[in-house]
């Protein structure tokens, strides 16, 4: 009988930013925030892998991991392919949840004109559940520092007959400053307005927090950790996520 075991917390996010300190200085992804998109696109022509796994914790811990494949199509538009999103926690153990697709298409260049944007869809389905998910994309960069904000709406339908539905509004901001060629940090929030039932009422949740981004080689390693300034019970005390990139 196969079983395995999750790494304890630091343990496992030590190996994670290993992973950028074995690789050598060329040029790599231009990823600078973990929960905010930005409004640029893959060139024609390449490929990335990047796996995610973001760390809640209210009171027990659970981990969610994604693996994605991104593709530049054109000079405007980049897909990506979720391999498979899934979760470990010490009650469900590891559990498969969804895959799907995204499109991000890129309107306006950040740094040539007055200000980046890009529209982003994503659907997602797996057992018993199906997502949907449209962002409006900024972006500005003013020389180092790179300011990006997202406008998001999501639906999700679960249940058997996929008859229970809940939407949610969000907001992220993030800002970093590039300190080299090879670092940068920042700060990010973001405003979460949940929608049971499509319907207002349920509390909004505000988290924010600081970021950072290493780039070396074909890998790049981007992580944040935001804290709940609003005190919703059944939300997240604190979301970290670390996401891993390799060029190709």
């Amino acid at each position: 009988m196969f079983t395995f075991s999750l790494p304890r917390p630091a343990q496992f996010f030590s190996g994670l930013a290993a992973l950028f300190l074995i690789a050598s200085p060329t040029q790599a992804g231009q990823r600078k925030f973990a929960f905010t998109y930005e409004s640029t696109t893959s060139a024609k022509g390449a490929v990335e892998i990047e796996n995610w796994v973001t760390w809640k914790h209210d009171g027990t811990d659970t981990f969610e991991f994604r693996h994605e494949m991104e593709f530049g199509v054109t000079e405007h538009l980049q897909l990506g392919i979720y391999l498979a999103d899934w979760s470990y926690s010490d009650a469900d153990g590891a559990v498969y949840e969804h895959s799907g697709v995204e499109a991000i298409y890129n309107l306006t260049n950040p740094t040539a004109d007055y200000l980046g944007s890009a529209l982003y869809l994503e659907v997602v389905g797996g057992d018993g559940v199906a997502n949907v998910e449209g962002k409006l994309l900024l972006q500005k960069n003013f020389g180092p520092l790179v300011v990006a904000y997202n406008l998001v709406l999501e639906g999700k339908w679960e249940g058997e007959n996929l008859d229970e539905r809940q939407g949610e509004f969000a907001q992220t901001l993030g800002v970093s400053y590039e300190v080299n060629p090879h670092f940068s940090v920042g700060l990010e929030a973001f405003h979460e307005i949940p929608l049971p039932d499509w319907k207002n009422g349920a509390d909004s949740i505000v988290f924010a927090g600081p970021n950072a981004s290493v780039r070396f080689g074909r890998v790049f390693v981007t992580a944040a950790c935001l804290a709940q300034l609003t005190e919703v019970s059944g939300e997240p005390d604190w979301e970290s996520r670390v996401i891993v990139g390799f060029d190709f």
